[in-house]
């Protein structure tokens, strides 16, 4: 299972035409593209039910599915599409308050992520009382995916400790983390390869550790 070539050409064309006439003009593209992206989420869920028992194949893709359609109600960019699709996978769709698994898929930025983005604030403080009492889980299920603590994503961290935790605490860093995420970038090549299933799942699988850890602080 794989992206398709034409899935690709069809997202590189709507970044060009973003506008609703070009749109209309080739819905029968849009909707290949979906269908085969569709797919391909539905495989994603069928191979991690095997792996995390907090997905089963019971899972909609469709619910994963972002609307490729943008809202542009308070922002300055009005074009009415994105260009990309994007699935956040958990057992609650794309709408779980707990980490879950997101695949974002786009001609020259293709990713996946493993974790719990902007987490409610209950949430927050659970994980983060979590990493001050047991930070050595933390890094132990990083690394038993192969993963170290520098490379949890870093773009949204608070600029100082937060209220609360010391600035002198040895695990300050990972503490001023609003957001606890796993990220592995992939190439257009790869997701045109007829193992771009199996690349997915071999990176998702590889974060799973991480995500439990994330789990036990929220008693999930």
């Amino acid at each position: 299972m794989k992206i398709e070539k034409s899935t690709f050409n069809f997202l590189n064309d709507l970044k060009e035409n973003n506008n609703r006439e070009w749109f209309q003009e080739h819905k029968g593209e849009y909707e290949a593209a979906l269908a085969n992206v569709t797919a391909f989420i539905e495989q994603i869920i069928d191979r991690l039910s095997d792996l995390d028992p907090h997905i089963n194949r019971e899972i909609s893709a469709k619910k994963c599915l972002f609307r490729i359609y943008r809202d542009v109600r308070f922002s300055k960019n009005k074009d009415p599409y994105k260009s990309w699709f994007a699935a956040g996978i958990s057992i609650d769709g794309r709408k779980l308050a707990g980490p879950e698994y997101y695949i974002h898929i786009e001609p020259e930025g293709t990713f996946l992520a493993v974790g719990y983005w902007r987490p409610e604030k209950q949430h927050l403080e659970a994980i983060r009382q979590e990493i001050d009492y047991s930070a050595e889980d933390l890094f132990k299920a990083l690394k038993e995916g192969g993963w170290q603590a520098e490379e949890l994503s870093a773009e949204d961290r608070l600029q100082r400790p937060p209220n609360g935790y010391a600035a002198d605490n040895p695990h300050i860093e990972l503490l001023k983390h609003r957001s606890f995420i796993l990220h592995k970038n992939l190439g257009r090549k790869e997701m045109e390869s007829p193992r771009a299933l199996e690349t997915v799942i071999t990176a998702y699988a590889s974060m799973i550790p991480f995500k439990n850890f994330i789990h036990q602080a929220l008693d999930q």
